[in-house]
């Protein structure tokens, strides 16, 4: 368990002050005073927090009990647990906010995930075609999701979905969003989708190949094999499935694309391109800019190499001194609701189509 902030700071203040050399026999009893008073102002701090902790469990487990759960699967999942502070640190350096377009794309959209993701596409042709004809959904993005969610399955996260949970929902900062996850959590466990030692994933709560938070499991898996589960955790049928009903209830249209790289050959006063009015639900969007044909933007300077389809465009406005931007349209939007920032969305645009046509890289 991570030491209060307070406390940190008196301990430093105590070591400076003991790594002294008392000689003086009032500093030394003065010292030992300051010791335990020391010790028992940390003591406290923890203790309070334990008790926090503790009050806020007991109010989730009211909170659960009332929507319909079961005091056992509760019981079960809270048992001897305790705040993992790791994942308050994870919160607070997400990839999306620290790093820079180029830096995300290259450890994302990576030589190998290009190569394994053409192989699984065509090992798992015949399914991805069903349900890309079902749900409407580009069976390239399918995979192209799967592939930046988890590597292809490979990495699903190992932190308890309850413990995460709980941690993050005791943290002030979005407690609220986070407990809500955390009784969904519970709703999925008191369904039987998966046992509570496989109840596994990402530090935030996201889970199984396709990293659903648990509200968006509630809505969205699907159980394509008919085996009375929705396992996302090693069954890909019911993987892919999920996440093209996901895309597919965002909005999805086949063949729309998501838009493409684009070149900057002159000046753009972008802040006289910002639209009206922003949707707030999505932070990605205060980057776009209004929409206009692609001639509109040829003319103003940004050139491609990519055909697309004739619809209206955004563009994500570019850092200072970058040299290219990004048209987006189409399915980008959908993307944005799978998660919600430009590097992604333009991470999933090129992983896609480098799975779908091997000779564009």
């Amino acid at each position: 368990m991570a030491v209060p902030m307070m406390a940190v700071r008196m301990m430093v203040v105590l070591k400076t002050y003991t790594d002294l050399k008392i000689r003086n026999s009032n500093m030394l009893r003065k010292s030992v005073l300051l010791v335990s008073l020391l010790a028992t102002v940390a003591s406290g701090c923890l203790q309070a927090e334990e008790i926090g902790f503790a009050d806020y469990l007991q109010k989730v487990r009211a909170q659960a009990i009332s929507s319909g759960i079961s005091a056992e699967t509760i019981d079960l999942a809270f048992h001897e647990l305790q705040r993992d502070e790791r994942v308050i640190k994870y919160d607070r350096q997400q990839p999306e906010f620290v790093q820079t377009f180029d830096k995300y794309l290259q450890a994302r959209v990576t030589k190998f995930r290009k190569t394994q993701g053409r192989r699984l596409f065509e090992l798992h042709r015949g399914l991805l075609s069903k349900i890309s004809e079902a749900y409407d959904v580009d069976a390239e993005y399918i995979v192209a999701f799967w592939g930046l969610e988890t590597s292809f399955g490979r990495y699903q996260g190992k932190y308890s979905i309850v413990r995460s949970l709980a941690t993050l929902g005791f943290d002030p900062r979005r407690s609220d969003f986070f407990t809500k996850e955390r009784i969904n959590a519970l709703r999925i466990l008191d369904q039987g989708h998966v046992s509570q030692s496989d109840f596994v994933g990402a530090w935030a709560g996201a889970m199984g190949q396709s990293q659903f938070m648990p509200s968006s499991f509630l809505r969205f898996a699907v159980d394509h094999d008919g085996d009375g589960k929705k396992n996302i955790w090693s069954n890909e049928a019911d993987v892919f499935a999920s996440i093209a009903n996901y895309l597919n209830k965002a909005g999805w249209v086949s063949d729309a694309g998501w838009g493409a790289p684009v070149e900057l050959t002159g000046e753009v006063n972008w802040e006289s391109l910002r639209p009206l009015e922003v949707d707030s639900r999505c932070r990605a969007l205060k980057h776009h800019t209004k929409k206009m044909a692609q001639g509109a933007w040829e003319k103003l300077g940004l050139q491609g190499k990519s055909k697309l389809p004739e619809q209206l465009y955004a563009v994500v406005v570019p850092a200072a001194g970058a040299a290219g931007t990004y048209l987006v349209g189409g399915n980008f939007r959908a993307i944005l609701n799978y998660n919600c920032a430009n590097k992604y969305a333009v991470s999933v645009g090129l992983l896609a189509e480098a799975i779908a046509n091997p000779q564009s890289s």
